[in-house]
């Protein structure tokens, strides 16, 4: 089953101070339609300009310290971290938010209020499907003694080390999966800290004025003052809400394993331009121009595999460009010399096998009808194909654009159309039927 992306059922309005500029402010958030994101607007400021929570946005130099700030044609938001980490641990996609000040409120430090605020009113799923960043290959960054790295993995998970020269800050060492559960309990009650000659800086700069050490975690030389953790590794905790709330400026939430030691916002922010150049390389790499019609969607590999049971390696479509459920897509299978045919047909001169093309085909086509609402729940079987020509060789270094469309749909039968291209010449084409079982058929005896 796809996920769907998801936003809040009814608005919400939060008072607080900000922990830095001490100034009271008000937040509401809103829903927000499908694929819109997170977005700003400064309601206090002529015609409520937009911000949107993204890496074009993201503002280094905003004149406040230990905080993640983002800003657009001169209008800033500052410490948005939080509400962001919990934005992703809730996954909710797409969220306008109201704001009438410079910085969001602190509350008591962490993400809970926000968190609770959100759980109460409630969730709602839309009409798109989720999208992830799925991390390809391992991409890192470092700094004196903190550094980040990130390899690619199935799920989205933190594993974090911090260690302070400093008594009470000794090494701690936190790792969990994120998603709704965990987040809940194990990192948006973890609060901010900081250590107290840190606190007394701060507030000799003119910033920390709504800091208190109810909302601050202020570590002395013998332990918190005039406080008590939630969890005796709370202040690694902290530094992984606020690595989710970062990372959250690409827009959406990433696919794999990080591992980080003793990182802060500005290498949290260096990662996040590292994983956007990466994004930007493959899909310079895959970008197929005029396919993704408007109103079209777009499946990535994990997406396509909840669709179909296909596997490495007879899953031949990489990912969908322009999905319109139930009457065409679009896919693209890049064709490498490390296909496993390869080792038997024509290994000499390798030659893509003319009938997993119409295989291909097939598969592009199963996504096209089983997403459509008529049938769901149900399983595709290629049954039988008409029409095939084969028109010039497929080789290693290839990559077919696999054009689908139903011609005819009913209950138990579907007749697809696909034409396949290279470079934009025709290589193959076919009419292809898919037949529908439920899809129980998997697990039956």
């Amino acid at each position: 089953m796809s996920e769907k992306q998801k936003t809040i059922k009814k608005q919400i309005s939060l008072e607080g101070i900000g922990l830095h500029t001490g100034k009271k402010v008000t937040v509401c958030l809103k829903p927000a339609q499908k694929k819109s994101g997170i977005r700003f607007r400064r309601i206090d400021l002529p015609e409520s300009p937009i911000v949107e929570a993204t890496t074009e946005n993201i503002l280094k130099d905003a004149g406040i310290p230990r905080c993640t700030s983002i800003g657009k044609n001169g209008v800033v938001i500052n410490t948005v971290e939080h509400l962001l980490g919990v934005l992703c641990g809730l996954q909710i996609d797409n969220l306008e938010v109201e704001v009438n000040g410079d910085e969001m409120p602190g509350f008591d430090g962490s993400g809970i209020d926000y968190f609770n605020a959100v759980k109460k009113v409630g969730i709602v799923e839309q009409e798109a499907l989720k999208e992830y960043i799925n991390i390809k290959e391992s991409v890192g960054v470092a700094s004196d003694f903190a550094s980040i790295f990130v390899v690619p993995y199935g799920e989205y998970k933190i594993s974090y080390a911090l260690d302070y020269d400093h008594p009470v800050l000794h090494s701690q060492f936190f790792s969990t999966v994120v998603n709704q559960k965990n987040f809940e309990k194990e990192i948006a009650p973890c609060r901010t800290f900081c250590l107290e000659d840190e606190a007394e800086e701060l507030q000799a700069s003119g910033l920390g004025k709504g800091a208190t050490y109810d909302n601050t975690l202020v570590v002395g030389s013998s332990g918190v003052i005039k406080n008590k953790v939630r969890f005796h590794d709370e202040f690694a905790r902290h530094k992984v809400l606020d690595f989710i709330g970062d990372l959250y400026l690409l827009g959406k939430p990433i696919r794999g394993h990080v591992f980080a030691i003793r990182s802060g916002h500005d290498l949290n922010i260096e990662l996040v331009k590292r994983i956007r150049k990466q994004i930007e390389k493959y899909e310079t790499r895959n970008f197929v121009p005029g396919y993704v019609e408007k109103g079209g969607e777009e499946l990535d590999v994990h997406q396509i595999m909840q669709i179909l049971p296909h596997r490495y390696p007879f899953l031949l479509v990489d990912r969908i460009v322009g999905l319109q459920r139930g009457k065409r897509a679009v896919g693209i299978k890049n064709v490498t010399i490390n296909e496993d045919f390869f080792n038997g047909h024509f290994p000499d001169k390798p030659v893509m096998p003319g009938v997993l093309m119409v295989e291909a085909m097939a598969q592009v086509g199963g996504i096209v009808v089983l997403t459509s609402d008529a049938h769901h729940g149900k399983l595709g079987l290629f049954m039988a194909t008409d029409n095939v020509k084969f028109r010039k060789m497929v080789v290693p270094g290839d990559q077919l654009i696999m054009e689908v469309e139903t011609v005819r749909d009913r209950a138990r039968t579907a007749l697809l159309h696909g034409v396949t291209k290279v470079n934009g010449e025709i290589v193959a084409e076919a009419d292809v039927v898919i037949s529908f079982v439920d899809a129980s058929f998997l697990y039956s005896a």
